[in-house]
This record gives C-alpha cells, structure tokens and sequence, in this order.
C-alpha cells in the first residue's frame, strides 16, 4: 500500500522508525503509537493527494506541525498517516497598510516575526514554544499576550481548508469584520484537524508598542500572588502580560537558566502603552497594588535586554522542570475559569496537588484566567496525577470554568465535553459526519 503512496510522492514520503517515532507522540500524553508512514507536503497538491489516497486506502489522516501539542492530539487511533506541513513554511506577503500577512501553515510563529522586522508590525500570539502557525491555528492557541491581544481565534482572519473529499474551501476574508453568512472559518480554528487539513493562513499584525514596562513581583505565597493578579484586572489597566510563576518553578529557573530570582511565587508583568507619561502612570498604580497585597520584592527590566531575560525564563519554565526531574513522567494539564475565580482555583490546585503528595509546579495566564498544571510522577504513579487533572477540571466546571483554556481536547480532555457543552456535543458530532463521513481526519480526537 505504501509504495504506492511513495511512487505518487517520492521522498516525501518516509517510513524510517526514528521519524514514525517522534510523529507518533506528544510532549505529554503518556501513550505513544506510531503512524504508517509521514508525508512531507510541501504544496497544497501533496496535501490533496495524501487525502485522496487515504480515502481509496482506508486511512486516517493526522495534520502535524511542530509536534508541541500536550493532550494526545498527534496519536492515532489506527492505520493513519502522518501529514507533517512544516516544510510548508513560507510567508507568502506581508500586506502592511492591512495589518495583515498570508502565511503557510508551517511558518512558525518566531520566523513570522523575523520576517516583519523592518515593518514596525509583529504577530503577537505566543504560546511559549515555536509553535507553527497552522498547529496554532488548529488548537486556537494564545499564551502569555492573550490578556491584551487575543489568541489565535481573534488573529486569524482567513483560512484556506483543504476537506477530506479534496474540496478546498476559502474562509473569511482579510477585514476585521464581516456578517456574511455563517461563521464557517472560526469552526476550523480549535478543530484539532478533524474536519479539515489547514494549508493557508491570513493573520492579524499589530504595531509594536513603543512604551514597554515590565515588572517581577515575589510574594509570600500563591495566594497573595493570584489576589494580586486580579487586583490588576479589576483596576483596569492595561496588563499585555500577566504571568503566575510559582515557588517550585523559579527554583528550577534559577538552577536551568542560572538566574538568581526571589524563589518565592511571583507575578511577572508587562504594560504596552501610547505615550510614555502614560507608562509611568500605569506602571505606578500597578507597583501600588503590588504593594497592597503584600509584594515582598519588586524588580523592574528597564532595558529590552532585561525584558527578554525575564521572558525567557518565563518560556523556559517547562524545560527547567523536566531538567529538575530527571526520569520523571509529567502530566500537563490546563483550565480556565471565569477571572473573578481564578484565585479560588490557583489554592484549591496547589492545596489538593499537597494532600495527594504529588510534586509539581503552577504556572499560568492569570490576566485571562487559564492556569497550567506540571506534575511530575514516576510512569507507575501516572493514574494518580491524571485523577487530580480530574478533580481540578471538574471543579473548574463547577465554577462555570472550562476544561481547556488553550491546549485543546484531543484525547485526554474528551470525557469532559458532553457536562461542558451538553446537548450541544451531538452537534459537534454530526458537524464532524458532514465535513468527514468517512472518519479520514483524526479519529478519535475531540468528539
């Protein structure tokens, strides 16, 4: 059967078991499980030729980017291939005046941005890792810019779809608005690639602020911290950044990174602004509420220098947890929760994760109320950690809360669809039989 995929595509198409390996995989799903075989698309007709024949073969299709995604999105649940767009990468134009650039899909998001220096734009969706922008687009990533600019659904003007029956479908248009027809464009964003292949992308682009502050706070505890946090929100101003670090995760920075950060939780922040009066005016009322609610220290990153270097080790967090457990399993998880909760949640997580002896660090968008939990467990204690994902999503429910702010379903998240959205699964149901009957794109995933 794979021959015949590899007369039709040549070297594209690969089945050496170091590269089934890695597309089999997440970077947090404990199962693993390789694919047939990958393609590498490099052009919409490659993409379209690996659909067709996985509808005439009996096959799923898996669309692959950078591989960061956390919940199961990538493992297949049988015979499937592997279709890795990241060699699908160009930036196709960059139209200024618009605000906006038409991007393949493997483009990921830090060569975006190289590529609009000089222009005085940048894209500002940044989930840590060098996503790719399509990947982004399929999980309706945000991160740490969420708070002021949006993630992935408010960034994404136009897509271009190929479906599994080899239609390629135009959706949205590159304007900020419209109200023609249904919203069919943002139905693909946050679909996972269960309902089509994504091969083309129109983005939103921003003016880079030209007034920037950044502060780190340290408190006594998670709690003054996340208090803190929505003490800022509730004051108005306006945080692009909103960051929780706690105690366990600025121990590991410091030892990874070699930084000598306050080991206590802290909040890192940053305030994008017009006029610099402005800046100091908000980075005061700020320093203010800090101070209120008990910061113990404040440092300021004067320089863009200083700023990178805290950004950095905000971004590294994860890396600097797996280095201070070494050989240990991790389960990662996220919610979100309406903001005036958040501080509810961030203590009820870190007060259940000490009763079930569980070691593990709470790092989180608090400016929009999405948290990430790391837990660290040897492979046997794995069901023990996946019970407190359990007990922190359904609690995040409770509080009228989500089980996913940003990592999406896949397969971990599954169970908590119908008592999030009831009646309105069997819906996402029969929308997945209408765009793919045959069951091609990643079974299994979502609904």
């Amino acid at each position: 059967m794979l021959e015949t995929l590899k007369a039709a595509l040549g070297d594209k198409v690969t089945t050496a078991p170091s590269v089934l390996e890695s597309h089999g995989r997440d970077e947090s799903y404990p199962e693993r499980r390789p694919p047939l075989a990958v393609v590498y698309a490099e052009c919409l007709p490659d993409v379209l030729l690996t659909l067709a024949f996985a509808r005439e073969q009996g096959v799923s299709v898996i669309p692959f980017g950078a591989g960061t995604s956390l919940e199961g999105h990538l493992i297949p649940q049988g015979p499937a291939l592997s279709l890795d767009l990241s060699h699908m990468n160009k930036v196709l134009e960059v139209k200024t005046p618009d605000f906006v650039a038409v991007v393949e899909p493997g483009v990921t998001r830090k060569a975006l941005n190289e590529s609009l220096k000089g222009t005085g734009l940048f894209f500002p969706v940044d989930p840590g890792a060098d996503a790719s922008l399509g990947g982004m687009a399929a999980t309706n990533a945000s991160g740490t810019t969420t708070v002021r600019y949006g993630g992935m659904r408010q960034n994404v003007l136009a897509l271009e779809v190929a479906l599994a029956n080899g239609e390629v479908l135009q959706l949205g248009r590159a304007v900020r608005k419209t109200s023609a027809g249904y919203d069919l464009k943002d139905l693909f964003i946050g679909s996972e690639g269960t309902l089509g292949v994504i091969t083309k992308l129109t983005v939103r682009l921003h003016p880079i602020p030209e007034h920037v502050h950044a502060l780190r706070v340290f408190f006594e505890d998670l709690e003054a911290a996340s208090h803190a946090a929505y003490s800022v929100l509730a004051s108005g101003l306006p945080a692009a950044r909103l960051e929780l670090v706690d105690e366990l995760g600025l121990r590991a920075i410091n030892r990874y990174l070699g930084r000598a950060f306050l080991e206590k939780p802290a909040l890192f922040l940053e305030f994008h602004s017009s006029t610099a009066s402005a800046l100091k005016a908000e980075s005061m009322l700020a320093i203010e509420l800090m101070k209120e609610h008990g910061g113990l220290e404040i440092d300021i990153a004067h320089t863009a220098e200083e700023r990178t270097l805290q950004w950095e080790a905000r971004h590294q967090a994860y890396w600097a947890l797996v280095n201070h457990y070494p050989g240990k399993q991790f389960m990662i998880t996220d919610t979100a929760v309406p903001i005036s909760k958040m501080p509810a949640l961030v203590e009820r997580a870190q007060q259940w994760m000490q009763e079930t002896g569980l070691e593990g660090s709470i790092l989180g968008h608090v400016g929009d109320g999405n948290f990430h939990t790391l837990v660290a467990v040897d492979p046997s204690d794995y069901a023990k950690a996946e019970d407190y994902a359990r007990e922190l999503v359904e609690h995040a429910l409770a509080l009228g809360g989500t089980s996913t702010g940003e990592h999406g379903v896949g397969l971990r998240k599954k169970r908590y669809l119908e008592k999030e959205h009831g009646g309105a699964l069997h819906w996402m149901r029969e929308i997945k039989k209408l765009f793919d009957p045959q069951g091609v794109l990643n079974p299994g995933k979502i609904v």
